[in-house]
C-alpha cells in the first residue's frame, strides 16, 4: 500500500556554498533542512502540507529525527532527496534517502517522527486524525 507512488516524493537539489564548512563538504545540521523540503514535497501530494495540517485543526511536531551519513555532499554537488511515508496510524514516520544526482550512490539515510497534537488543547493524540487518512485517500 505505501509503494503507491502519492507516498514517496524526490526532490533534485544542488549544494550551495552557505551549507558547506571549511573544508567544502555539508555540515552535518543541514541535512535535515533538505529532509524537510522533500517531506514539504511529499505532504503536498496528498495535500497535506503544513497550512492544511494548521487548517485542520492538527500541529504535526517533529518528536524523533535520526540520520545516517555514509557518504559525504561536497559544495555544488546535485542530489536527489527522496521522502516516503513509512507508518501513519498512531504516527507519522517519514524514511529519507539521500543520492548523488549524477552517480546515484546513496549519501544520507535518516528518518523523522511527527505526531498529531491537537491545537487547541495541545493534547497529543495517541492515533493519527481522520483527516490523515482522508488526505491520504486510506481507511484507519
Amino acid at each position: 500500500m505505501l509503494d503507491d507512488p502519492r507516498f514517496t516524493a524526490e526532490v533534485e537539489l544542488s549544494i550551495p556554498f552557505h551549507d558547506v564548512d571549511m573544508m567544502g563538504v555539508m555540515w552535518h545540521g543541514h541535512y535535515f533542512r533538505y529532509f524537510e523540503i522533500a517531506r514539504e514535497a511529499l505532504l503536498n501530494q496528498f495535500d497535506y502540507g503544513y497550512r492544511q495540517m494548521k487548517a485542520s485543526g492538527y500541529l504535526w511536531p517533529v518528536v524523533d529525527a535520526h540520520i545516517k551519513y555514509r557518504n559525504v555532499l561536497t559544495f555544488e554537488q546535485r542530489i536527489r532527496v527522496r521522502a516516503r511515508i513509512e507508518e501513519f496510524e498512531n504516527r507519522l514516520r517519514i524514511g529519507y534517502e539521500i543520492f548523488d544526482a549524477d552517480t546515484g550512490k546513496r549519501a544520507t539515510t535518516g528518518y523523522t517522527i511527527q505526531v498529531a497534537v491537537e491545537e487547541k488543547s495541545h493534547e497529543l493524540c495517541f492515533v493519527s486524525p481522520d483527516i490523515l487518512f482522508e488526505r491520504m485517500g486510506v481507511t484507519p
